[in-house]
Parts: C-alpha cells; structure tokens; sequence
C-alpha cells in the first residue's frame, strides 16, 4: 500500500474562494468516477459554498465536549474505516479540540496519507508557521493556528487561489464572506488593501519558490544543462577587486527590471589558494550583495571561465555580469581573459553583460613571484648569484692564464645558475642562465668579442647549456616549492589535528580557542560576533586582545560562521590560503560556544529538575509523613477533651505519651527538612573546635532505644576538630537510622578507631545490607531503600549527615558489614595536638549548632 497524494489550495487571505475551489475539484472528480468523500468542510454560512456540498458524500463527524459546550471535528477512524480515495479536508491549519485524536488537523491528515488515502486541502499564506512574524508585521494579528512549512511544501500539487485586493474587499460588502454586522470591521481592519497586496505577494513569492523546486527537481532528474529562462538569474563574477562593487550594483538593477529577478554574486578561487584577492574587500562586497537582497557563494576552480559557467548553469542563471579587465594592453599576450573566454563559451541561451568600471585598463599587477616565500635575503642572494657570479667567474677566467675549454667553462657557469635556483627560486636562475649564455658567447666563444659563434657545434653546446639551465632551475624552484607546500601542509594538518583532539576531548573553552587563533596568525585581535537576525546589530560573544573590532566589516578579516555569526580578526589581512585553516577555527568556536551553551542550560535543567524533585518530594512527604504524627497527636488531644468518656490515669498517660512520641516525631522531621534546606542552599557554617567523642556521640543515642546501641569508645581516642552541633546530629541520623533496618535483638555498635591523623565513627548494623550499585544512592535526599514503610521518615536522615560531616571537611561512606548488615564509617579530622591542621570552614554559612 502506498503513499497517499497531498493536494493543496494555497490562498492569500480567507474569502479568495480556497473550499469553493476544493469542491469544484471534488464534483469534477466525481463526475470521472472517482470515489471522492468530504471528511471535514467548513462553509461558514457560505450560500454558494454550502451549495457545492450538495451531491458529494460526507462522512459523519465526531462530537466532543469541551468546557461545557459540544463541538465537532474530523473522525479519523471513521474516515479511515470508510477508505474513500479521495479525502477533502478543509483548514489544514486547524487546532482540534482537546481529546480529539491529534493535536492538528494536518495531523489527521497524515494519518490519511499514510493510509494510502489522496487528500486536497486548503491553507491561507498566514497559517504557514515561517511567516507569522511577517504576517503580525503587515496585518498587526498574530496566527495562531499554523502549520509547519514543510507539510505544504511536501505536497504533490499545490494550486494558488488568487483575487485581487478590490475584487476580495467587493466580495466582503455583498455579504459573500461574512455576515453583514461584521463587514465594516473586517473592512477597516484586516481587508485593508494594503494588507491583502502584501499578503498576495507573500503568496506569489512563496508559490514563486515552490515552483522553483520543482523546476530544479525536474532538470535534475533529467540531466538538463541548458538554460531554461523562466525567471531572471544574474550571476555577478568578482575577483576581489574594487570593481565589484559596482558590477554588484548594476546587476541589482538589471534584476529590478524583471519580477522576480535574483542576483548571486560568485567568486572563484583556486585549489592552491593562491589568490590576490582582498579578504576585507571580498566581505565588503558579500555584505552589499547581502544587502540588495541577493546571495553570495564562494566556489573553487582552478580554470575560472570553466568553473564560473558551471555554477551558472548549475543554478539556471540566464545572464553574467562580469567587469572589463583591468589588465594594461601588454598584458593580453597572456590570454584572451576570463570575458572574452566566458562570453565565447557562453552559448546562446546565456547572455554576458561586460560593465566598464573605474579600474578599467589600471592594470592587475603582476602575480607575485613564487620565490617570494623564500625570505627577501634568499632572492637577494639568488640574484647576486645568478648575475654577480658568472660576471665575477668571466674576470677570473679571462685574466688567468688557465684555459679549461668551453665545456668546462660551462659547467662552472651552470653550476652559478644551480646555485642562483637553489637561493632565489627560478627568476633569479632564468636570468643568470640567460646572462651565462651571452658571457659565453661573448668571452669564450669563437670569433670572441662578437655575438657570433664560428663553429655549429659550439652553437649546439650553448643550445643544451641553456637548456640544462633552464631545466635545472625549473627542477629545483619545483622541489623548493613542493618543500614549502609540505611544510604549510605540515602546519596546517598539526593545527586541525589540534582542533580534531579538542572536540573529541572537549576541552578548549571559547576563549583558549580564540587565543589560538590569534597566537597562530599573528593577530592584535579576535573576536567571535552574533546576532539573532539580519537586521539585530551584532554582539560580541567572546573575544580576546586589545580593542576588538564590533562589526565583521570593521576587521581585517572575518570569516561567517552560518548565517548569523562571525568570527572577525583585526592586525593583518591574511593571505587566501591562511582562510582555509581559519574557517575551521572559526566553525570550531561555534561549536564550542554551542557546547559551552548546551553544558550551562543542562546545568540549569539539572539544577531546575532537582529542585522538582526535591519539591515534589517535600510535598509527598508534608502529605503523608508530617500529617501522620499530626494526625497522632490531634486523635489523641481530642480524645482527652472529649467529655463522653472517662479516662483512667493509664489511658491519660498512654494518651500523653503518644502526644509526646508524636511531637517528637515532628520535631525530627522539621528539623532534617530544616537541616536539608540550610544545606542545599548553602547556610551551613561549622563552628571547629576541638572536643572528644564520648562528649557528643553518647548524647547522640537519645533518641533510640537504650538497649539498641553498643557503644564502645576507647578512652585513648585523640580530641577530634569537628562542630559538635553539627557532629552530633550526624551521628544521632546515622544511629536511628541503623536501628531502624537491625533485626530485633541485634544491637546497633558504635565504635571509633583513630587511622593515621583522623578519627573513625564506625556504625555498624546486621540488617539487610546494601547492593555496591545503591551505596551512593542512598545519601540522596528523600531517598528511602527497600521496603522502608512510609511513616519511617522522609528519607533525609543520612543526606543531612552526609552534608554536614562534610561542611566539617570530614566524610560519611557505607561499607558492608562482615557477615551481613551495613556499616557506617563517619571520618573526621584528629585535633591539632595530632599536628591536624583545623578544618576550614565550608562555604561561609550561619551556625550550624
């Protein structure tokens, strides 16, 4: 079974006639044999359009009551039971009343179509959800109800229903939309005829847009390359010179001359980044395409003609705007340029407009020498050598006696060319091959002192000098130039290596990451900008180094990270080929300011969900285990005041110590909610002084049972620093709650031990024990484990004495007992006679005692 079919009347404003249109669809349908059902229409008192509902089959709706009154929606089931194959759902953009089966209407309609069911429908241009502040900007009403973008876009055929604002606002008077008491208001309002232009053209656009998916869908799917001129696609070349800007501004408005025109402005740049493009201009001119409404792209191809034609093709542009070269006339001997090779390749559905500009004939300047990243004192040296050396050897060969012969004083001038290409690159060691040659001819050569040469072969000989020079220098500028792109390619794969382990790790914050940036190229400043829209004014989220500049364009270079942040540095303009590695710091600091984001606000919901959780708590526990010794203590007062029944001294009695078990109860929960509070807001400071344990623990057993506890404390104990308020409630929590899990007869033993300068609270119990896996867990606030009954308590008592040995820089750890139970370990710091130092208060907090 497959997928249904969506079909949608996208209409401008309601009343341009959308359900009308739908029913017409739905009778035509019927008329082929087709079984069509109405699942849902709504015709609002409609006369014409009620009149259309006649003949076609609808499909009993669901009743439901909400707030006291009834209302009806579309019943899925029953839709879905009747299986039509054809569904008219109206209001696509509907919210259905609570209890219904879905939330939306769209909803519903999904069911539908993954029924196999076809569905057409209806929806206004300001239901889609994308649109609403747009839509509460023009008509100053907020939507509502809406419907995601990408339900409607993901329909198989969508039909705009268009009007014009008069013919919809003549429609609104005759009482063809409304009821006659409501036309005046909607007229003055909503229908307004500048509201329902702007919301047409939204419409147009939007169907404008869709229309074009389609179209590239199409040409995809059929490996179209050639133009189809459906609507006006100017693509701008630029080179980073100043001319862009105005080839910007003259493609803007050769676009304002056809609805609809778009402008992409495009710059290529070559694989090896080497470029004499300006960073700064080059986002000077993105930002004004921007601007203008038009896009800007950037594409990579190391033939530019070939690959700027390709991207117009690629997005169905139907002109080029390129500039005149600014080349001087001499330069042409290297080439047509890239306006005469796009314009001869163009073919004829592409037209190519070249614009004059200011810079026209100035000249590009030369490309710069690839020698030049050899160091200035390299091609210093290079070119001393490749014309300095063989005018030097030519002196010591012609004033010395010695006669090596032409070869040999070829291979000495060779060897100087060598050397020239080896320090300064291939300039340097074309020139001293070229000025080898001619000194050779010249001194050494036959007849000499003239540029002639007698005998063929010595011709041959300079021929293959020359060439062997040549080659040679090619061969080594070659190698110095590979050994630079390593060593740059070396660096580079170490920085992004560095930035791969710190995304694996995790570990680089915002601004370590931009003081690596600036650090790696040499940068005064950086600074990483966002801003919410294309019209908020930008914001600076971290930065490092002096003066950072506040907007992208201030910079000497910026790099955009998406569409709403940048990463802008200001000291230099960088070369091209430094921006490859900078854009991947620059997607990194987004990704680090996001994860740094993400850990705060989860730092939040955490914090947030635990106090959730220890409200809801506190709330179980106010109902439930506050209430029980409330509930004691008021059946027990209002037993003793009644006047039905005479008491005897026994019951008083019974009935006063049950007053009095029940006020303790209370005092001992209040009091560990209390105790948990100035804990978990951090009230809690421990007043440290020295005491020993049989002054505080055995005050700590008053509230159990006196045959329940062993205690067993050595007299040679050292004194302990510790609260003894806080040590105190401690141990009494940790005491009860030991007593309360033993078996009867087997008495709880508290003893201590000293280990190395700390003393040990051990409390140990043979009741059930605890798994290794909840040992933790069970100093949880509002924790209980096992099948502790409710009226045992809140569950606090150990959180508290957990917090407060804490607070005294001690600690509280559970153990298992030897042969079953658990054991308690409560460790404290010795006194300073034991050469302890003090324990340092906790967060400064009140007295705890």
């Amino acid at each position: 079974m497959g997928r249904g079919r969506l079909r949608i009347y996208l209409g401008a404003a309601p009343g341009v006639g959308k359900t009308y249109a739908m029913l017409s669809e739905a009778h035509r349908r019927v008329e082929r044999g087709t079984d069509c059902a109405v699942a849902f229409v709504e015709h609002h008192n409609r006369p014409r359009t009620e009149v259309m509902l006649h003949g076609l089959e609808e499909i009993p709706r669901r009743e439901l009551e909400y707030r006291g009154s009834f209302f009806t929606e579309m019943d899925v089931d029953a839709v879905l039971a009747r299986r039509p194959q054809v569904a008219l759902v109206d209001e696509l953009a509907h919210s259905n009343i609570p209890g219904s089966r879905n939330g939306k209407r769209w909803q519903d309609v999904e069911e539908l179509l993954a029924a196999g069911i076809d569905v057409v429908s209806t929806v206004n241009i300001q239901h889609l959800e994308s649109l609403g502040d747009v839509v509460e900007s023009i008509t100053g009403v907020r939507q509502k109800e809406t419907v995601p973008d990408e339900v409607v876009r993901r329909a198989d055929q969508m039909e705009l229903v268009d009007m014009s604002p008069q013919a919809l606002r003549r429609r609104m008077a005759h009482g063809n939309i409304y009821k006659p008491d409501k036309v005046d208001a909607a007229l003055s309002n909503y229908f307004r005829p500048g509201n329902l232009t702007a919301l047409r053209e939204l419409a147009l656009l939007w169907v404008a847009d869709r229309v074009d998916e389609y179209l590239q869908q199409y040409r995809g799917e059929h490996g179209i390359r050639s133009t189809w001129q459906a609507r006006e696609r100017i693509v701008v070349g630029l080179t980073g010179g100043p001319e862009g800007r105005t080839l910007i501004r003259r493609a803007a408005r050769l676009a304002e001359k056809g609805a609809g025109g778009e402008v992409l402005a495009v710059y290529i740049a070559r694989s090896d980044g080497l470029t004499s493009a300006s960073p700064k201009e080059l986002a000077v001119q993105r930002t004004l395409v921007e601007d203008l409404g038009g896009t800007f792209h950037h594409v990579i191809g190391d033939d530019v003609p070939s690959a700027l034609l390709e991207f117009a093709r690629g997005v169905n542009a139907t002109q080029i705007v390129l500039g005149v070269s600014r080349r001087k006339g001499w330069q042409y001997v290297f080439g047509p340029g890239v306006g005469a090779t796009v314009a001869r390749e163009s073919g004829p559905d592409l037209d190519v407009h070249l614009i004059t500009h200011d810079e026209v004939g100035k000249g590009r300047g030369l490309p710069v020498a690839r020698g030049a990243r050899l160091g200035r004192s390299r091609i210093i040296g290079g070119w001393l050598t490749g014309i300095g050396g063989p005018a030097l050897l030519t002196v010591l060969l012609t004033h010395t006696d010695a006669d090596l012969g032409l070869t040999n004083n070829m291979l000495l001038f060779l060897t100087l060319t060598v050397s020239a290409a080896l320090l300064g690159g291939l300039l340097p060691a074309l020139a001293s091959a070229a000025f080898g040659s001619l000194l050779l001819n010249w001194y050494f050569t036959q007849p000499f002192h003239r540029l002639t040469i007698a005998d063929p072969k010595n011709i041959l000989a300079l021929a293959i000098f020359v060439a062997v020079a040549v080659s040679v220098a090619s061969v080594v500028d070659l190698a110095a130039r590979r050994t630079h792109q390593a060593a740059r390619l070396r660096a580079e794969s170490e920085i992004l290596s560095f930035l791969a382990g710190s995304v694996l790790r995790g570990e680089t914050s915002v601004d370590a990451l931009l003081e690596r940036v600036r650090e790696t190229f040499g940068m005064e400043s950086v600074v990483l900008l966002e801003r919410t829209s294309d019209v908020d004014p930008w914001t600076c989220a971290a930065s490092v180094g002096p003066q950072p500049p506040v907007r992208p364009e201030d910079a000497d270079v910026d790099m955009p990270v998406g569409d709403h942040m940048a990463l802008a540095l200001s000291g230099r303009v960088l070369p091209a080929e430094d921006r490859r590695v900078l854009a991947a710091f620059a997607a990194q600091a987004a990704v680090v300011l996001d994860r740094q984001r993400l850990r705060s606000e989860a730092e939040q919901a955490r914090t947030l969900a635990e106090g959730n959780r220890i409200r809801t708590a506190l709330l179980a526990a106010v109902s439930h285990d506050l209430r029980t010794p409330l509930a004691a203590i008021k059946a027990a007062v209002s037993s003793l005041r009644s006047d039905d029944v005479a008491w005897s001294q026994e019951d008083e009695a019974e009935l006063l110590e049950g007053i009095e078990a029940g006020a303790d109860r209370l005092d001992h929960l209040v009091g560990n909610l209390l105790d948990m509070s100035r804990l978990q807001t951090g009230t809690v400071i421990p007043l440290i002084r020295e005491i020993d344990l049989d002054e505080v623990v055995p005050m700590a057993l008053g509230g159990v049972p006196e045959d329940s506890v062993d205690l067993d404390i050595p007299e040679t104990l050292p004194m302990v620093a510790v609260d003894p308020g806080l040590l105190e409630r401690s141990v009494a929590n940790i005491v009860e709650n030991a007593v309360k899990y033993s078996p009867d007869g087997e008495p709880v033993l508290v003893a201590a031990s000293t280990l190395g300068e700390r003393v040990q609270v051990r409390v140990v119990d043979r009741g059930p024990g605890v798994p290794d896996e909840a040992k933790d867990r069970i100093f949880e606030p509002f924790q209980r484990y096992g099948d502790a009954p409710r009226g045992a308590g809140v569950g606090l008592g150990l959180a508290v004495a957990r917090g407060f040995a804490e607070a005294m820089g001690g600690t509280l750890d559970a153990e298992d007992t030897p042969g079953g139970g658990l054991t308690m370990v409560l460790t404290v710091r010795a006194g300073p006679s034991r050469d302890v130092r003090p324990a340092e208060p906790a967060q400064p907090e009140r007295q705890a005692s």
